[in-house]
């Protein structure tokens, strides 16, 4: 299997479209931390801006950590498509070549095939969460230092320096989980179709109407959210709570791991299924 997984990773990285990814994330990141550099005491007065009245703030909250908050929350935007592009092609690619056959020829069943393709996915999105935390520490760290996080969202949490590291390491965890999630819907749709935009525009479909039905509070739609990894896919920032609520975040971990789990499960099963003679 070993082998296999290292061949996809291979054929992954031999295509322009996988590098691209790597190459626009080491764009986008420097232009936010240099966009920060320029004007970034305005976007945190802006964003304290309804505190003020009650709170007296002193001291430099502009530092690297905050930079790397934002350029997370940024790139939520932006990652998924980049995976999606990717994974959408790990199945449908094959389909559309025609190398189903020539893949099989070899002493390896198409359930194998599946779960090396899947793997070496998850690696490559893995792998592109990883390059985001090296650019995103390292720009942010070299412009603007260290120093005690401030984080606003339903209310104002300052985390200490020292509580920092931690936190973040978790939180880059747990992307890695969400951006594996989107990989696994990309490739699940893949193996429905012969083309490689399907995949794509299916997964954003589904991203786009999930996030809808996670944002309205109906009746009929909270039975339904539980079930929607719209609904934990940003639960990263409950790290950066005070406490932080281990609860929700381990709820959020079964979820997303749930979804991989089905996501693979169909596109083994529809794969099994798939004539591939024709």
């Amino acid at each position: 299997m070993f082998s296999y997984v290292k061949l996809e990773l291979i054929k992954i990285f031999s295509k322009i479209r996988s590098i691209v990814a790597f190459l626009a994330i080491g764009f986008i990141v420097p232009l936010i931390a240099t966009a920060m550099y320029l004007e970034g005491n305005k976007v945190l007065n802006l964003a304290l801006q309804p505190f003020k009245d009650t709170f007296d703030f002193s001291g430099n909250f502009l530092n690297g950590y905050l930079i790397v908050v934002f350029i997370l929350t940024g790139l939520y935007v932006h990652i998924p498509l980049l995976i999606a592009i990717v994974a959408g092609d790990m199945l449908s690619g094959e389909a559309t070549s025609g190398t189903y056959r020539m893949m099989l020829s070899r002493p390896i069943s198409r359930t194998q095939m599946v779960v090396s393709k899947y793997i070496a996915i998850i690696i490559y999105t893995l792998m592109l969460v990883v390059w985001v935390a090296i650019l995103s520490f390292g720009f942010g760290i070299l412009l603007f230092g260290t120093g005690d996080l401030i984080t606003v969202r339903s209310a104002i949490t300052i985390v200490p320096e020292n509580d920092v590291p931690w936190r973040f390491g978790y939180a880059f965890l747990f992307a890695g989980l969400s951006m594996s999630v989107i990989a696994s819907i990309a490739f699940m749709f893949s193996s429905f179709v012969e083309n490689t935009l399907g995949p794509l525009i299916s997964t954003f479909a589904t991203i786009i109407l999930f996030t809808i039905i996670t944002s309205f509070d109906y009746a009929l739609f909270d039975t339904i959210q539980p079930f929607l990894f719209t609904n934990y896919i940003n639960s990263w920032k409950l790290f950066f709570d005070n406490p932080v609520d281990w609860s929700k975040i381990i709820t959020s971990v079964w979820a997303l791991g749930l979804h991989l789990i089905i996501c693979l499960g169909i596109s083994i099963y529809v794969v099994n299924k798939k004539d591939i003679l024709s």
